[in-house]
């Protein structure tokens, strides 16, 4: 469980936000059921890093001027012009509680419809689960190596080693093999004959 250092936000003036923000932290609040909700700053870099290495669902302990708190990143906001982190919501978990969170699918192998000429179409990218906080997935790793031409993956194909339980339909598709697509020949049936067609009208002509 990574630590990351935070104090408490006394200023919310947008100037306030701004010099926040250009001293290299980021704005922020924490929330929780057993803690009032209470503005913080804490350094970007370091939590940009931990969401790149962990991922977005990890545990993060938030040491908020001597007192710690185990939370998971609920929601943030970008700026997409400057591509910097403009603030970020961060809730308070029970670690012996389950949450319902979204996890990424991560397709492994290289599917043997895929190279019997196939398309692989992937409608679903994350899945929801039910876990405790502990026991979230990074990503949920599917295996589609012998995945073939007309044959789908649904949801409940996919083990989850008693970790956490699937919260949507287990019905859905995560991947799926299109056949080939065929050429298409354009035949009318009719052998055309030779000459110069009865109606000429609206043909261009090149004289000699």
């Amino acid at each position: 469980m990574t630590t990351i250092q935070a104090v408490e936000r006394k200023e919310f003036t947008n100037s306030a936000k701004r010099k926040v923000r250009e001293s290299g932290k980021v704005p922020a609040v924490i929330y929780g059921k057993k803690i009032e909700s209470k503005p913080i700053a804490l350094d970007s870099i370091a939590l940009i890093k931990t969401l790149r290495e962990e991922g977005k669902n990890t545990i993060i302990q938030l040491d908020i001027d001597g007192a710690s708190h185990a939370v998971m990143l609920y929601d943030m906001q970008t700026d997409p012009l400057k591509n910097e982190l403009v603030h970020a919501d961060f809730h308070v978990v029970d670690m012996q509680s389950e949450v319902e969170v979204e996890v990424p699918i991560h397709l492994n192998g290289e599917a043997q419809g895929v190279k019997d000429g196939g398309v692989l179409q992937q409608p679903l990218h994350e899945l929801t689960i039910a876990a405790k906080p502990g026991k979230i997935p990074q990503t949920i790793d599917v295996d589609i190596s012998s995945l073939g031409v007309n044959e789908t993956i649904l949801i409940k194909d996919i083990p989850n080693h008693g970790d956490y339980t699937y919260v949507q339909d287990e019905e859905q598709v995560i991947a799926s093999i299109l056949p080939p697509k065929q050429e298409e020949e354009i035949d009318s049936g009719e052998e055309q004959e030779p000459g110069t067609p009865e109606n000429e009208e609206g043909r261009e002509h090149n004289e000699a």
